[in-house]
């Protein structure tokens, strides 16, 4: 169970299929109750992409496109991350993307306002979600995880996790025996970190910070070896 100010989530493990197929997991995910944010939430967000993808991109939440659309990294700060993709030859049918929680968390704009404004997920909101995204490894089977900003990063590290020390360098994150011992995984995946794209739209310089996300993209390019055919 995950905790938060006292408030106990059941978490999520409860309601992950026991299957090999991602769109039955998928839509699984639609039934999620493991925290409280499926409350207010348009519906959960999964992940998509090449189903044996060599590179899973995992940032923190569905912003508030992707929770209308139901799809991942298709408003602005989709665009940024599908440029940089890109712009640094990571082929897109060789991606996965998805979210470390798969409900979006927003508040009311103030006065009245129709806007839903963006809340970071909880810890606990953060640890409920964790085996769904952990099932996306198991069965994505990916060479490299990109942690796409802190939430994604301590989702994989501990809240002892800084983007700001980690960006550009490879660290190994050890498998979990629920992910390992259903697949052919290695005792460890290589993981690059890296901003959220939407740091970059809210960068004072925003061409600096595009770089910057590209340097560590590229970092990740070179990590790749033969893309798997399966």
């Amino acid at each position: 169970m995950a905790t938060r100010s006292g408030h106990v989530y059941a978490g999520a493990r409860g309601f992950v299929p026991d299957t090999d197929d991602l769109a039955d997991t998928a839509r699984a995910a639609q039934e999620c109750e493991g925290c409280d944010l499926y409350r207010d939430a348009t519906q959960a967000v999964f992940g998509r992409g090449a189903p044996h993808a060599s590179v899973l991109l995992l940032g923190e939440q569905p912003g508030d496109s992707e929770d209308r659309r139901g799809e991942p990294f298709v408003g602005p700060a989709g665009r940024v991350l599908h440029e940089a993709l890109a712009r640094s030859e990571i082929a897109e049918n060789d991606v996965y993307v998805t979210n470390a929680v798969k409900h979006f968390r927003w508040r009311p704009e103030p006065h009245g306002g129709k806007r839903r404004i963006h809340q970071r997920p909880d810890p606990g909101q953060v640890a409920a979600c964790r085996p769904w995204w952990l099932s996306e490894v198991r069965l994505v089977e990916p060479e490299v995880i990109v942690a796409l900003g802190a939430t994604a990063g301590q989702a994989l590290f501990g809240p002892s996790f800084r983007v700001g020390t980690a960006r550009g360098t490879v660290r190994d994150w050890p498998v979990p025996q629920e992910v390992a011992a259903s697949s052919a995984a290695d005792a460890s995946i290589p993981v690059v970190a890296t901003v959220h794209p939407s740091a970059v739209l809210r960068a004072p310089d925003r061409d600096e910070a595009f770089a910057g996300l590209l340097d560590d993209l590229r970092a990740v390019r070179q990590l790749l070896g033969t893309p798997k055919r399966r």
